[in-house]
């Protein structure tokens, strides 16, 4: 960190009213260590204090569940798993829309079980896109830093002609919304990522960020675009609040390089907050009981405080502080 600029970019503000929260947590792929990080989440002390859970998933899975989607069995296969880990979404989704719940908490799944399962998604969010109708837009935050892609699972031949401006235009006024809203930054500093190398280099390494990206960086209010090499060094000085990544690796890659393990996936844009850890469903050290829950915990506190100040604000003046 540089002493000479802001560390404040990626703080978060304190809670705003006291009191549990509710929340759906689906256990993901019951063969992934999904099950052993929420139940390791669940015991720790800042957890228990703060939340009332609705474990939703199969039963079988090594953690007693709340809401029972089906029955796992132990070497029930890749399309079993993937089909509970889809039931548990639709229903935590359920819970949440209705009010049961005041935000969900996903576990991690495995894509290719998800879709043997018959749910064809290419991720999480994507799935929860299509299940509330509200366009979904895909956050890593962790303290240090905040990534936003602009695109999420494409194959990278298909990047550039899927960054265009309305997209971009689109991530930049999600990320200042919510960045207001759910993070408490009044004036949002956002950056764009450049597409290409160098930013392009004025046309040697491709034309899409000079023709496409700084008019959309433009329109939108954004600083940039500025090369990937930089513009996470400067995001992690606090320089910015967030950066907008075209791509889900660019934007992965810094994230997990600077915070892997303690940062959390927030889907921008649904009607409620969701959050899941920064990882993937490990399935090599699954039933082995080494599986570290920092970012699963973290997961949690952020969708509980997040779920917290939404009920705050929508409280009416005298209620507040009540709960």
């Amino acid at each position: 960190m540089s002493a000479t600029e802001p560390t404040h970019a990626a703080r978060h503000p304190s809670p705003g009213v006291a009191g549990r929260v509710r929340l759906a947590i689906t256990l993901g792929d019951p063969r992934g260590i999904g099950p052993e990080i929420v139940g390791k989440a669940l015991a720790a002390d800042d957890v228990r204090g703060q939340v009332d859970a609705r474990i939703v998933g199969p039963t079988g899975a090594a953690l007693p569940v709340t809401d029972a989607v089906g029955e796992w069995r132990a070497g029930g296969g890749v399309a079993l798993a993937g089909r509970l880990s889809g039931l548990a979404i639709e229903r935590a989704v359920e819970l949440a829309r209705s009010g049961e719940v005041q935000g969900i908490v996903t576990a991690p799944i495995d894509k290719a079980a998800l879709h043997a399962g018959g749910y064809p998604f290419p991720g999480h969010t994507e799935m929860l896109e299509a299940l509330t109708g509200a366009p979904a837009t895909m956050m890593l935050a962790s303290d240090r830093l905040r990534v936003v892609l602009a695109t999420t699972h494409l194959a990278l031949r298909d990047v550039p002609d899927a960054v265009t401006g309305p997209v971009i235009r689109r991530a930049a006024e999600v990320t200042r919304d919510y960045l207001r809203r759910w993070f408490g930054i009044a004036e949002p500093r956002i950056a764009l990522c450049a597409l290409n190398p160098h930013a392009g280099d004025g046309g040697r390494f491709g034309r899409e960020d000079d023709e496409v990206l700084a008019p959309a960086a433009r329109a939108a209010g954004l600083e940039g675009p500025f090369p990937a090499d930089t513009v996470f060094v400067r995001a992690l000085r606090g320089r910015f609040d967030a950066v907008i990544a075209p791509y889900h690796d660019v934007g992965m890659t810094a994230i997990k390089v600077a915070s892997f393990g303690s940062a959390v996936n927030v889907t921008l844009g649904l009607p409620f907050p969701r959050t899941s850890p920064d990882h993937g469903t490990a399935l090599d050290i699954a039933g082995q009981g080494v599986a570290d829950a920092s970012s699963m915990v973290a997961a949690i506190l952020l969708c509980a405080r997040i779920a917290r100040e939404q009920g705050a604000a929508a409280a009416p003046a005298g209620e507040r502080g009540t709960t």
